[in-house]
């Protein structure tokens, strides 16, 4: 087994106790009474809505550097923040937003050009703007590197023909983060170029897909003859495989730390939903989601704080979350019994979390990464 560097992590937030009592009311005061609508123009208008608001409170793009709109504060904050988020029951940060957030941010102040950062950060932050993902294709989606949606650099264009499938919001969005092969010829993870899509360009048709939960909230995207302006690269051309791996970082990390502590809350309303009809089994499963819930939080930290942290430490927390969140809604169900027909929101979210193995990469290709890259053991 491969020697890994260890640290030790001690956490006390008492010293953002200010922080925490001024979240928490702002909270208080401004989270909306309605839940989100599922899809469609009015998810669009209410996610817009909620991070403007968070913007002109002061709550959007904490950890952001200050000079594109951010509050450039440290992972300490940022924790504390989602633990009041979640507590005070406020929308799901998986929501239209989440990409422009949590992927297509990040990623331009990592390695976007000054014009990038420039024309798309302040209105992300201001919830002017959504973006999609332009990543998965029909056979190339666990398997990344296999994409062959190509992209002819002509003059000072790239010329994009092909298909994107399982791109969230894409109906709805003016921008698409697209990761497209540049070099004829090339293979795997060479060839690849990340590019800024402006979604509204002449060539580009979307189709939704609806899901079994009832949300068509995924979509196909086809590319005939799409002229997008080398200025909108990310990184250099033939260098997609890198920006998207950091990418795919931010959302396997930090931008899932929200969706991480939202199963804590849900453990602690499936408690209280079990109340009433109280059982030795039913105790015994609830006692064990919610251990699980408070390990998968302990990890969190873990990765947030841990120096140095390690590229493949996501895949640990994405697994962990994804498996627990199908066993908490499962149990959602044998709770309610019958009456879950009629508990329309634990219905949606139980039969959306069929795709937590599937998106963002399966519960089998993130094993291969743990066993391979952190345990050090043979490729498979």
């Amino acid at each position: 087994m491969r020697d890994r560097p260890r640290s030790r992590v001690r956490l006390n937030f008492d010293h953002l106790a200010g922080f925490r009592q001024e979240a928490r009311d702002w909270l208080a005061a401004n989270v909306p009474e309605r839940r989100a609508p599922p899809d469609g123009p009015a998810s669009r208008a209410f996610a817009l809505d909620w991070v403007a608001r968070c913007h002109a409170g002061g709550w959007s793009g904490l950890g952001w550097p200050e000079a594109y709109g951010g509050r450039d504060l440290s992972p300490a904050h940022l924790a504390v923040w989602y633990e009041e988020y979640v507590r005070a029951r406020a929308p799901s940060v998986l929501d239209p937003t989440f990409v422009a957030l949590n992927h297509a941010g990040p990623t331009l102040i990592a390695l976007g050009t000054e014009a990038q950062k420039r024309d798309h950060l302040r209105p992300i932050l201001e919830g002017r703007v959504l973006w999609c993902q332009g990543f998965s294709e029909p056979g190339s989606g666990s398997d990344l590197a296999s994409l062959t949606t190509r992209g002819e650099i002509v003059g000072d264009d790239i010329v994009v023909t092909g298909q994107k499938i399982w791109s969230s919001f894409a109906d709805i969005a003016e921008f698409q983060e697209l990761l497209i092969r540049t070099e004829p010829g090339s293979t795997r993870h060479k060839g690849l170029t990340w590019v800024i899509c402006d979604m509204s360009l002449p060539g580009i048709t979307v189709r939704p897909i609806r899901n079994m939960a009832g949300a068509s909230h995924f979509a196909e995207v086809f590319y005939d003859q799409v002229r997008i302006p080398l200025s909108n690269v990310v990184g250099q051309p033939g260098d997609g495989w890198r920006v998207a791996m950091a990418t795919l970082g931010f959302e396997r990390k930090t931008a899932a730390i929200g969706t991480q502590m939202e199963l804590s809350v849900k453990v602690e309303d499936l408690i209280a939903m079990a109340a009433a009809a109280p059982g030795s089994a039913t105790a015994d499963r609830l006692a064990d989601l919610r251990a699980e819930a408070a390990g998968l939080r302990a990890m969190t930290y873990r990765t947030l704080f841990r120096d140095p942290a390690t590229p493949f430490d996501g895949s640990l927390m994405r697994l962990t979350f994804a498996e627990l969140a199908q066993r908490v809604h499962g149990a959602a169900m044998d709770i309610l019994g019958p009456e879950a027909l009629a508990q329309s929101h634990w219905t949606h979210d139980y039969l959306e979390a069929y795709s937590e193995t599937i998106a963002g990469g399966t519960a089998e290709i993130q094993r291969n990464i743990i066993a391979e890259r952190i345990l050090g053991l043979p490729r498979e």
